[in-house]
């Protein structure tokens, strides 16, 4: 299995890195070439415990996502992360449980709840990973990552509770919602906690290697002290991802050591190869199981086509779920904004301003924050292209594959757990077809849409310019252009200027990253 495991991880590198020379997507590659792998004869399965999958290799690739996204743009569009990382995963697995229950009546009701909460969230980290290359605009990519950070930890909240119905177990805490509260509460204390203990004690030793080798176990010590106590390890992930990554500006009550930029500069060029290995890791896996899963629904009793045809319908099903919430949740801002436009000209024709003051009514509607455009800059109106793009990026994935290989084998009863392998036949159809079917096609999309970022760009352009005016001020008059304090005031006075919200954090980060690089270049010279 060692050996197997080196192998695999080999091989996808090699893909990976073939598909790139090629101007392809590795992922898609991976997975095409995995699956036509899978039967040569002889080749053992490579199988592994869903909880290996779901604490070794999810806890870093979330734990990476939550290093390269802002903290203050997960506020701004927490109604639109919720509603898509909460909300939709329930609706999705309400909108399939009962479809899987009338198409496969042998699974039972709570059987088909068990494969709605699989099928239900999207892995959308490995497409924001990557969503400027693709080509998606940079709000959407936010809502997106916003959205794969919490969606997982919702869907495997409801699987628990559905395999506990089948199963007859009983859950620590029996009503759902109470257990999500529980999970989610103490995820997020606990990862906050623990994420600022290694912030206290990175900022003690002043060692890049050992400050990185210590950043790296953050997100398994978070996934795992959660776990222990019945939460969510992947909101704790999260929570330590976001505490750790707002400590990388400083303080002025705690200084960070003068070594912090060259831990920050090893730190981003090391999280990218571990995404890289992980994700080519992934895909490789996804189409590995190929031949297996076919060998396995053989081996049933279950009618292959039958369970292929209802594969197909709930691919169907996950899809247009998500296309109708998204178009239901921005649809009607559009709407609302139509309206709002359509009363600005009004309020420019004198006779309709006339006949309003006789009536009692305002000469001028409201402002657009209160009239469904911008609410406290929280993005509620995407372009029906953005709409398009967001409601085609539901791809499930190793999420998706790790519950259906964690449901159990029997019941306590003690007999064997209904549908288990028309469950996980069917999400092994969910994940590789949205996979192939969407994950292929994004690209092409975005670039067929057109989707025009010049206003975008120019908003990231001016930030930055915003920032290093706010980092060159702080230095006006000093010659001392290679000392550590040189670089330690300009940091200083971008951290105070986010706080006092007068540059955005993003551009402050981005600004930050070129100092540390400055000073990087200076500092050997002097040593």
């Amino acid at each position: 299995m060692d050996v197997q495991l080196l192998l695999v991880m080999t091989g996808a590198l090699v893909i990976a890195a073939f598909a790139h020379l090629r101007g392809l997507q590795a992922g898609i590659v991976t997975v095409t070439l995995a699956a036509a792998i899978s039967f040569i004869p002889g080749l053992p399965r490579l199988e592994l415990d869903p909880e290996l999958i779901l604490g070794v290799v999810i806890p870093p690739l979330l734990y990476s996502a939550t290093l390269n996204f802002s903290l203050f743009a997960f506020l701004k569009n927490l109604r639109s992360i919720l509603g898509l990382g909460v909300v939709l995963v329930i609706f999705t697995t309400v909108v399939v449980g009962f479809v899987t229950s009338w198409i496969a009546p042998e699974l039972g009701l709570a059987g088909a709840f068990v494969l709605a909460a699989v099928v239900s969230p999207p892995d959308s980290v490995t497409t924001v990973s990557h969503g400027r290359e693709i080509g998606l605009p940079r709000r959407t990519v936010s809502i997106l990552t916003g959205e794969s950070l919490v969606n997982d930890a919702a869907a495997l909240t409801l699987f628990a509770v559905a395999v506990a119905a089948v199963t007859g177990d009983r859950e620590f805490i029996e009503n759902p919602f109470l257990l999500f509260g529980w999970e989610a509460a103490v995820g997020l204390i606990l990862g906050a906690v623990i994420g600022r203990v290694v912030v206290m004690v990175r900022s003690k030793v002043g060692n890049p290697t050992i400050e990185s080798g210590l950043n790296l176990l953050v997100p398994f010590l978070a996934y795992f002290a959660s776990e222990q106590l019945h939460a969510s390890g992947i909101i704790a992930v999260v929570a330590a991802g976001f505490t750790v990554s707002m400590s990388r500006f400083g303080s002025k009550k705690s200084a960070l050591p003068s070594t912090a930029y060259r831990t920050r500069l090893q730190e981003a060029a090391l999280w990218p190869v571990v995404d890289l290995i992980l994700e080519a890791f992934v895909f490789a896996y996804m189409g590995l199981q190929f031949r297996f899963v076919l060998e396995d629904l053989a081996e049933s009793s279950t009618p292959t086509w039958s369970t292929i045809g209802l594969g197909l319908i709930v691919l169907l099903t996950v899809i247009l779920c998500r296309f109708a919430w998204v178009y239901f949740s921005y649809g009607r801002a559009q709407l609302a904004l139509l309206i709002y436009a359509k009363r600005m000209a009004a309020s420019f024709d004198p006779t309709a301003r006339r006949r309003r003051r006789r009536r009692g009514g305002p000469g001028r509607p409201g402002p657009l924050g209160r009239d469904g455009g911008r609410d406290r800059g929280h993005v509620t109106v995407l372009t029906p292209a953005e709409n398009l793009l967001v409601s085609w990026t539901g791809m499930r994935g190793i999420i998706t594959l790790a519950a259906a290989g964690g449901i159990p084998l029997t019941i306590a009863s003690g007999a064997p757990f209904p549908g288990r392998t028309i469950i996980q036949t069917v999400a092994f159809i969910v994940a590789v077809g949205t996979l192939l079917l969407q994950g292929s096609t994004l690209p092409l999309l975005a670039k067929r849409l057109k989707i025009d970022t010049t206003a975008e760009d120019a908003e990231i352009d001016q930030g930055r310019a915003d920032a290093r005016a706010v980092a060159a001020a702080a230095v006006t008059g000093r010659t001392d252009s290679t000392s550590g304090e040189y670089f330690d005031r300009q940091r200083a006075a971008l951290t105070e200027a986010v706080m006092a919200r007068r540059i955005f954090p993003g551009s402050a980060d981005d600004v930050r990253h070129e100092l540390d690089a400055l000073q990087a270049g200076v500092t050997p010279r002097l040593d």
